[in-house]
C-alpha cells in the first residue's frame, strides 16, 4: 500500500547524506566568500544593491559583507549569525569566526565520509576547543596593574584591528585616536558618548578627536553664536503647534479682520508656548522638530540659542552627554531635567560649519572627526574605526591580552595536537581534525599576502614545537617573525570568542540529518 505524502504540495525535504551535503556546502561556500578578506593583505569586496539608488558599499568587513547577502542555504544562515554576534559582542574577529566553522565542517565532511558518526566528531570538537582555550590561558599576558603598559597592550591591539583595515596607511594617528577615546570611557564600554562624524573632504590623515559633543547644525541669524555656561533644554516638540492641521478642513469668514485675528490667536498662542519654555531659565533650546520664524524670532530677542530639526540620534546622544532628558512638554518646569555644559560655540570643519558643547556633564563624553576623499572611503573608515573602539572598551575590562598573526591558533593546534595522542578512540580523529582546521587561519593569512603558505606555516610549526616560542606570521617582511618584537596584539576574548562561537556552530550544523522546506503559505480567496 502507498503511504500518502505528509507534506504538502510545495513543502520538500531532504535527508541523511544529502541534507549533510547541503548544509557542509553551504557553510563552506560563505566561508570561502569571505576568507579572501582576511588578514593585514586581505582584499575588499564591494556589494552593490539593487534597490532604489543602487547604493554601493565598499568593504572587507566580514559582518557588514554578510549582513548584505540574501542567503537561502539554512547552514549558510547560521554562519551570518555567528559573525554578527561577533560582531555585536567584541567587534572585531567576524571574518575568523567564519573561516574557522567553514574548516571545522570542511574537516568534518572528510571524517564523516570515512565513517565516523557525527556525535563522535561533535565530542572530539568538544574536547578539543576546552584543551585548546585552557592552552591559551596559559600564555595570556595581563598588564591591567601597570598603567603604561596597558596603554602600551591597547595601542598594540588597536594597530593589529586596524592594519587589516582601510586605516592600515595611518594606523598609528588612528589607534592613538581610539585608545585616547577608549581611556575617556574610564572603563565603561557604552561606545554612545564617543561621537563620529563623517565629513568629505580632506585626507584621512586630517581626522581628529575633539573634547565635548559637537552637533552637525548651523546656529540661526540673528543668535548668540558663543554661550558660557549653558543651561540646555533638549526637546521634540511641534513648535507650529496650533496651525489647523485637520486634513480638508475650511474657514470660512466675512472679513479680512477675522483672517488677521486667526493669525494673531496663532501668534499668540506660539508667544504662550515659547515663554513656557523660556520659564525654564535656559539659554540654549535645542528641538527634534523644526522651530518657525515666528518662535525662532522670539527665541534670539531672549538671547536664547534655538536648534531646530537636531536629528533623533543627535538629540538623544545630546540629551546623554549634557545630563539632560528629552522634554516635550512645559508646563512644569521643576520636573524637567536640563542639561548643562561650559561653553557652546560655532566652529568650522572644511567647509561646515557645527556647534560644538565643551565641559558637558558627562566628562568621558568625545567626538571624532573622520576626514576622508569620499562617502565610500568614511563609510569604511566608520566601520574600521568602530571596530577598534568595540575591542579595546571589552580589553579595558577583560584586560588579558595575547599575540597576534597566527601565533594563537599555531598555540592551540600543538597543545589540540599533544591531545589527540594521548586520546584513544575515533574521539582522536575528530580532535586531530580540529588541529588542522586551526592552521587554517595563519594558512589563509598567509595565502592572501601572496605568500608559500606552505612553506611558512611548516617554518611556524617548528617554531612552536621549541618552548615559549613567540613565532607567527609577519606579512610584510613575508617571513617567520617574533610577534613580541613587531608589537603585534590582540585580545584574549575576541579570540576566546572566536573559537567557541565557530566550535558551536559546526556542532549545530553536525547534528542536521533532515532538510524540511516548508510550503509558502497562500492567502485564501476571500470571493
Amino acid at each position: 500500500m502507498a503511504i500518502e505524502r505528509i507534506l504538502k504540495d510545495d513543502a520538500s525535504e531532504e535527508k541523511g547524506e544529502r541534507a549533510r551535503m547541503a548544509s557542509f556546502v553551504g557553510a563552506m561556500a560563505i566561508a570561502d566568500l569571505v576568507k579572501t578578506t582576511l588578514g593585514p593583505k586581505g582584499m575588499d569586496k564591494i556589494l552593490q544593491s539593487t534597490g532604489r539608488g543602487q547604493s554601493v558599499t565598499v568593504t572587507n568587513d566580514g559582518a557588514t559583507i554578510l549582513k548584505s547577502l540574501h542567503i537561502d542555504n539554512p547552514a549558510a544562515k547560521v554562519l551570518v549569525d555567528i559573525s554578527k554576534v561577533q560582531d555585536d559582542e567584541v567587534g572585531d574577529g567576524t571574518t575568523s569566526v567564519v573561516v574557522l566553522a567553514g574548516e571545522l565542517l570542511r574537516e568534518a565532511e572528510k571524517l564523516v565520509a570515512s565513517k565516523i558518526h557525527p556525535m563522535t566528531i561533535i565530542e572530539g570538537f568538544r574536547m578539543a576547543a576546552k584543551c585548546a582555550r585552557e592552552a591559551l590561558l596559559k600564555r595570556v599576558v595581563d598588564n591591567k596593574t601597570n598603567e603604561e603598559k596597558f596603554k602600551m597592550d591597547l595601542m598594540k591591539i588597536a594597530k593589529t584591528t586596524l592594519s587589516s583595515k582601510i586605516l592600515s596607511q595611518d594606523k598609528e594617528h588612528f589607534a592613538k585616536l581610539a585608545v585616547d577615546a577608549v581611556l575617556r570611557l574610564k572603563g565603561s564600554t557604552n561606545l554612545e558618548s564617543i561621537q563620529i562624524i563623517k565629513k568629505p573632504g580632506g585626507s584621512l590623515k586630517d581626522s581628529f578627536l575633539d573634547e565635548g559633543f559637537i552637533l552637525d547644525k548651523k546656529i540661526g541669524i540673528g543668535q548668540p553664536k558663543r554661550i558660557e555656561n549653558a543651561n540646555i533644554l533638549v526637546a521634540n516638540t511641534a513648535m507650529d503647534t496650533d496651525k489647523v492641521k485637520i486634513y480638508g478642513a475650511r474657514v470660512r469668514v466675512d472679513s479680512m479682520a477675522k483672517v488677521a485675528d486667526i493669525e494673531a490667536a496663532e501668534k499668540q498662542k506660539m508667544r504662550e508656548k515659547v515663554d513656557k519654555i523660556l520659564a525654564h531659565g535656559i539659554n540654549c533650546f535645542v528641538n527634534r522638530q523644526l522651530i518657525y520664524n515666528f518662535p525662532e524670532e522670539l527665541f534670539a530677542n531672549a538671547g536664547v540659542l534655538a536648534i531646530e530639526h537636531a536629528d533623533f540620534d543627535g538629540i538623544e546622544r545630546l540629551a546623554l552627554v549634557t545630563g539632560g532628558e528629552i522634554a516635550s512638554t512645559f508646563d512644569n518646569p521643576e520636573s524637567v531635567k536640563l542639561g548643562h555644559c561650559k561653553l557652546i560655540e560655532e566652529i568650522m570643519i572644511g567647509e561646515d560649519k557645527l556647534i560644538k558643547f565643551s565641559g558637558v556633564e558627562m566628562g568621558q563624553a568625545c567626538t571624532v572627526v573622520l576626514r576622508g576623499a569620499s562617502h565610500h572611503v568614511l563609510d569604511e573608515a566608520e566601520r574600521s574605526l568602530h571596530d577598534a573602539l568595540c575591542v579595546l572598551s571589552q580589553t579595558v575590562n577583560d584586560s588579558r591580552v595575547l599575540f597576534g598573526g597566527g601565533w594563537p591558533e599555531m598555540v592551540m593546534a600543538k597543545a589540540v595536537d599533544e591531545l589527540a595522542r594521548t586520546t584513544p578512540g575515533k574521539r582522536s580523529h575528530a580532535i586531530e581534525a580540529f588541529s588542522k582546521a586551526l592552521v587554517a587561519i595563519p594558512t589563509t593569512i598567509a595565502d592572501n599576502a601572496g605568500l608559500d603558505s606552505a612553506e611558512l606555516v611548516a617554518r611556524l610549526r617548528a617554531e612552536h614545537n621549541k618552548e615559549e616560542s613567540n613565532a607567527g606570521i609577519d606579512v610584510i617582511s613575508g617571513s617567520v617573525g617574533d610577534m613580541s618584537e613587531l608589537g603585534i596584539s590582540e585580545a584574549f576574548k575576541v579570540k576566546q570568542a572566536v573559537l567557541l562561537s565557530a566550535t558551536e556552530a559546526a556542532e549545530m550544523i553536525l547534528r542536521v540529518d533532515e532538510i524540511i522546506t516548508c510550503a509558502p503559505r497562500r492567502r485564501e480567496d476571500r470571493m
